[in-house]
């Protein structure tokens, strides 16, 4: 494998890391910025809005730009972004921090899978992308307890800072090791949205959004809930996050492994729906620390067990257009982020009880399963909805 492809796997769990990590350690900033929790959960929400927008946006904007350029520029702004959020002293300014992050984050993210794509050969292409995959979802469920541990050391601030420093790093290993990229054909923005023509495809990106909304309706703020049915203390919620961690990402192999061996269509409705009973079950469960770490676990595996059978349904659906749909797939997922933390925040601020969002979490979930469902059922069907797709293609081409 071409040593660039793990460096940019590298640079995917840099940019990853500030996202989420907030997640873990939002009392803290909470009290600091003096703001409530839900307050402070929107922080979250709008770097997950900002991202999902950017990313295709700025690809497009930013088409005739030398890649290699583009994207030391794109990681100097991230670096500027997390010394700025270092600094930020009110809670305006942490927004405005955020924004900035997400929007430098969202494009090397698009950036390091398209230059995986091109630099990779083709017989390793798509493992080659397996490691950006990996190191985006790996940044995403093992930042969270990490932010715990350096909080706890060290103040929030500094977990920027130390994000900052990576970027550094990262920043000095591309311009090692790249050469020049030139640059490669970007589909105008305007012909990625007729893609959309698609109706399965929709339904399944939808399918993804409220999956993701569900989850995030909890995760965002699981800290809290952790404090307040387990009564943990901070130590024990940081080895809760790491525990989640492992198993997210054991999910995502078992996930695909699922997938391989009773097909992509099934796993995806069998997966949703033990998704949503997991949630559901869950604040039933912290009467017993030992039930509850097995139910935690499960939810866990199966929050990143969809991704690769959702992956394998929209290639096969559209295989002419999969780049496109994997794009804005991606941006679905930030878009389901961002619901599920602005849905947990006002369930959070009405009810005033923590116990109420796995509940709300699991009914969201459910609507992604009927999104699944209708788009499964769509994609069955001989209509001339395929020669259509298939003439948007051939003009996207």
């Amino acid at each position: 494998m071409d040593i660039r492809v793990f460096l940019l796997a590298i640079s995917a769990i840099t940019v990853g890391l500030v996202e989420l990590v907030v997640g873990g350690i939002l009392p803290v900033i909470a009290e600091d910025l003096q703001v409530s929790i839900a307050t402070a959960g929107q922080l979250i929400t709008v770097f997950a809005l900002v991202y999902a927008i950017a990313g295709p946006v700025l690809l497009s904007l930013t088409a005739k730009i030398e890649r290699k350029k583009l994207y030391l520029i794109t990681l100097i702004i991230f670096f500027f972004g997390n010394v700025f959020t270092y600094f930020s002293t009110t809670f305006a300014l942490m927004m405005t921090a955020r924004v900035l992050t997400a929007v430098s984050a969202a494009l090397i993210i698009v950036l390091s899978l398209t230059i995986t794509a091109r630099i990779a050969k083709p017989n390793q292409r798509a493992k080659a992308l397996g490691y950006i995959y990996m190191g985006i979802s790996s940044s995403l469920v093992l930042g969270v307890p990490i932010g715990i541990i350096i909080t706890n050391a060290f103040g929030w601030r500094t977990v920027f800072l130390c994000i900052a420093i990576l970027t550094v790093g990262t920043i000095l290993l591309i311009s090692m090791f790249f050469d020049k990229i030139p640059v490669g054909k970007v589909q105008p923005l305007s012909e990625q949205l007729k893609s959309f023509a698609n109706i399965k495809i929709v339904f399944a990106h939808l399918a993804t959004m409220f999956m993701l909304a569900g989850h995030y309706t909890v995760y965002a703020y699981f800290t809290p809930f952790l404090e307040t049915t387990m009564n943990l203390s901070s130590s024990w919620i940081s080895a809760f996050y790491f525990l989640f961690g492992i198993a997210a990402v054991a999910g995502g192999a078992l996930g695909g492994s699922f997938a391989t061996r009773i097909g992509s269509q099934k796993s995806i409705l069998i997966i949703l729906g033990l998704f949503s009973i997991s949630l559901f079950i869950l604040p039933y469960s912290t009467f017993s620390l030992p039930i509850f770490i097995i139910v935690m676990m499960i939810w866990g595996a199966l929050s990143w067990a969809l991704a690769p059978a959702q992956q394998d349904y929209i290639i096969q659906t559209d295989p002419a257009s999969s780049d496109i749909h994997q794009s804005f797939n991606n941006s679905a997922l930030q878009v389901g982020i961002a619901l599920g933390s602005g849905v947990g925040g006002v369930a959070f601020s009405q009810t005033g009880s923590v116990t109420s969002m796995p509940i709300v979490g699991g009914f969201i979930v459910i609507i992604a399963f009927v999104c699944a469902a209708i788009s499964l059922s769509l994609s069955t069907q001989k209509t001339n909805k395929k020669a259509q797709s298939q003439q948007i293609t051939g003009r996207i081409q």
